[in-house]
């Protein structure tokens, strides 16, 4: 095997795909079954909560799929030489990403036709569940995408937001399998995001990747550009992940439209670094970037200056330079990957309330599921590596 599938040349060569399972996203069977469907299927990143139980389901998985590798290359998969690279998620203040609705059910009209748990993508909502009788709002399940909110005829439901404390940060990014991390901030909170970055910052030459997550906002060049200013230099890749419009991939192609809108206006800022999208991402969106021009096409030539600088005389193994400013780097993929499989998780979690007795089916322990979910996540994968 070549160094052709390692996730950094593929951020190099505009191929890079990441999965997004959500960073309050607590449900450990679905991000198990979810990481393991989608590095089968070739993902070059796996995106998670920072809690110690789901990098721990991450990487079992990430182990399981190892294991299969062959199996998924003879079935036309994936053909990764080296894994996804473990990624999570911080924040430096509230964020839509990291927050669960909650709502006393107690409170819920009897004659309520219930939109909230119609309108939940991951049926979150529940109302005497078959399992345990319970009604309200699954903690694990819920990543915060506010759908419910609206919903609610009698405006019962509401938010509870968390934001990383820095303390806490060292023995994750320490924490072995965790390759990169992601923070999200928003235009304004440069002393924030300082604050989270001292913290980090000690162990940073450990990372293979920093990604920064920001929304649009007013001066959001100059915030940007500030942000590369306390950084830098920084050993690691840097990506600038564009949040056209977080967690609304799986409503519909209108959704692409802002995460490009947005990645164009970063692509014109042309800081050092990757500009990669997410939020609104879908089956729509390489389809809309191929006809702007904003994917590299498979082989074409690259030319550019690196922005990898050396700290504390650390010289890591040289990270490829980042693509053209006229160019995508990768796609971020959320809410849309994970409704794309709901239909398998639906069934593995069916299986698991019908034999309640015995220990509980895991994805790779149902074949005929298994490849079923790699194929629906290859499908998805495919779009952006057949590039």
């Amino acid at each position: 095997m070549t160094d052709l599938f390692n996730p950094l040349r593929s951020l190099k060569e505009g191929h890079w795909f990441k999965l997004i399972c959500g960073a309050s996203f607590q449900h450990l069977p679905a991000v198990s079954s979810l990481t393991l469907a989608y590095t089968l299927a070739g993902a070059d990143c796996i995106d998670v909560a920072a809690d110690p139980a789901v990098i721990a389901a991450a990487r079992s998985a990430l182990q399981v799929a190892k294991e299969l590798a062959g199996d998924a290359k003879e079935r036309g998969f994936g053909n990764n030489a080296k894994p996804p690279l473990l990624m999570v998620s911080l924040n430096d203040g509230e964020d839509p990403h990291f927050r669960k609705a909650e709502f006393n059910p107690t409170e819920c009209p009897p004659d309520c036709d219930r939109p909230c748990e119609n309108i939940c993508p991951v049926q979150a909502i529940v109302f005497n569940g078959i399992k345990d009788d319970f009604s309200g709002v699954v903690s694990q399940k819920c990543y915060g995408c506010g759908r419910c909110l609206p919903a609610c005829p009698y405006d019962i439901i509401y938010t509870r937001s968390y934001v990383s404390t820095p303390g806490a940060i060292a023995p994750l990014v320490m924490s072995t399998g965790v390759d990169a991390v992601e923070i999200h901030t928003q235009v304004g909170r440069l002393t924030e995001f300082k604050r989270l970055w001292q913290a980090i910052s000690p162990w940073a030459d450990r990372l293979k990747v920093v990604a920064i997550s920001c929304p649009d906002g007013e001066n959001l060049t100059d915030y940007l550009h500030a942000l590369y200013d306390l950084i830098a230099p920084i050993n690691s890749a840097l990506i600038w992940q564009t949040d056209g419009r977080p967690m609304s991939g799986d409503i519909g192609d209108g959704t692409t439209h802002a995460a490009v809108k947005l990645a164009q206006k970063v692509l014109a800022a042309k800081l050092p670094g990757y500009v990669q999208l997410a939020g609104g991402t879908n089956s729509y969106t390489v389809a809309k970037l191929k006809a702007m021009g904003l994917l590299r096409k498979a082989g074409e030539a690259w030319c550019g200056k690196s922005v990898v600088g050396k700290k504390n005389n650390f010289s890591p193994p040289s990270p490829p330079p980042p693509l053209p400013p006229s160019s995508i780097s990768g796609i971020a993929y959320g809410s849309y990957a994970r409704v794309l499989l709901s239909s398998i998780l639906e069934q593995l979690e069916t299986k698991e309330v019908q034999k309640a007795s015995v220990k509980a089916k895991t994805l790779e322990e149902d074949e005929v599921l298994l490849w079923q979910a790699v194929e629906l996540a290859y499908s998805l994968v495919s779009q952006l590596k057949s590039q």
